[in-house]
């Protein structure tokens, strides 16, 4: 279950410390299943936006 922070003003530090707390409560195969989705999401934007296959962007880095 997703919780959504909700603040008055803007706040870094609860933000950071939401996240974390947030990431502490997955497991580690519910981190790394994000971790992959993002970065297709990612390798998706960029083939979208002109940019070169994902496996030519790897090559180069």
């Amino acid at each position: 279950m997703k919780s959504i922070l909700k603040l008055d003003h803007h706040n870094e530090e609860k933000e950071l410390e939401f996240e974390l707390d947030y990431q502490a409560s997955l497991t580690t195969a519910e981190r790394f299943k994000m971790m992959f989705e993002r970065s297709d999401l990612i390798k998706e934007m960029l083939i979208r936006h002109g940019h070169r296959k994902p496996i030519e962007i790897i090559k180069r880095t």
